[in-house]
């Protein structure tokens, strides 16, 4: 941990590895034992959260719920797993469908590493598997009716990590900082000084160069973009974002920034204006939250 001097306090950062990406939390404090145990919480957060609802761990609770896809046994769930999976029903109505944690099983048929499209006889039976609202729920169980149906909280299980994070920093008496989960970014207080942090946007066509700065003294800002996992065929770019309905990744944005009160809201709205294409800004404007959008011709816009 390192910190730099500022007024009557000292800003304290670290940096770890989770989530499959590098992380940092930042904060102000003017005693140095306080901040050192917020971090650490807030840092024990988040791997807790990984290793609750990563889909890459065994026996996790998304892995229990998967395993048992096409059981006649309901999966019990506990008090937050079911807050989770309320929150995603609630993304699948606002999104008219079209953000559906059943759809991670399309990632079997695309290879982002290889440029390659799969073949509708890969796509078929994947598809088949697709449908949040096939899945049974009660209020304590959860259900996948088909053999081989999963779930997947990846599309905001990141940005929900920061929002608790960011709680726990909270909790221990700090009101300056922020939590940056891969670029995904909650803030709980401003600057020292009172003026908000500055958060670059990366411009989605230049490689390490910022489109955009954002000043942020709370609340979230998160961005989904076409330019972390693709390739390119013939001048087409594929990216990771697919339509659940197709199979295949949506074209219209390369980039949605959206800032809100909380991470796991600007986080999944933003995938949400991603799967609605040239819809997306209709729906971030009747969301009530702000915005900054790139097409895929590199035009900008904003809300």
């Amino acid at each position: 941990m390192v910190f730099l001097t500022g007024m009557d306090m000292e800003l304290f950062r670290a940096q770890f590895r989770a989530m499959g990406g590098d992380n940092e939390i930042v904060v102000a404090a003017a005693d140095e034992s306080l901040a050192t145990a917020a971090i650490q919480a807030a840092a024990g957060e988040v791997l807790r959260i990984q290793a609750r609802y990563s889909r890459y761990v065994e026996d996790s609770v998304v892995g229990r719920i998967n395993r048992a896809a096409g059981s006649a046994e309901a999966v019990p769930c506990d008090a937050e797993t079911l807050d989770l999976l309320q929150f995603a029903d609630t993304l699948y109505r606002q999104s008219g469908g079209l953000f559906d944690i059943t759809s991670g099983v399309l990632r079997r048929a695309w290879n982002f590493a290889v440029p390659a499209l799969p073949s509708q006889e890969a796509l078929a039976p994947l598809l088949a598997l697709v449908g949040w609202s096939a899945v049974e729920r009660t209020e304590r169980t959860i259900r996948l009716p088909q053999p081989g149906m999963e779930i997947d909280f990846g599309g905001f299980g990141k940005e929900y990590a920061a929002d608790r994070a960011a709680a726990i920093l909270s909790a221990r008496g700090l009101q300056h900082g922020y939590v940056n989960l891969g670029g995904d970014i909650r803030a709980i207080g401003p600057q020292p000084d009172g003026e908000p942090w500055l958060i670059g946007v990366q411009d989605p066509r230049r490689a390490g160069e910022v489109l955009a700065t954002i000043p942020v003294v709370r609340g979230a800002l998160a961005t989904s973009g076409d330019y972390e996992r693709f390739f390119e065929i013939d001048g087409t770019r594929y990216c990771h974002v697919l339509d659940p309905g197709s199979g295949y990744p949506v074209s219209h944005w390369s980039s949605v920034s959206v800032l809100a009160p909380m991470a796991i809201v600007a986080g999944s709205y933003s995938t949400i204006a991603m799967l609605k294409q040239a819809a997306g800004t209709d729906f971030l404007r009747d969301a009530g939250v702000s915005w900054l959008c790139v097409d895929a011709a590199g035009q900008v816009f904003s809300g």
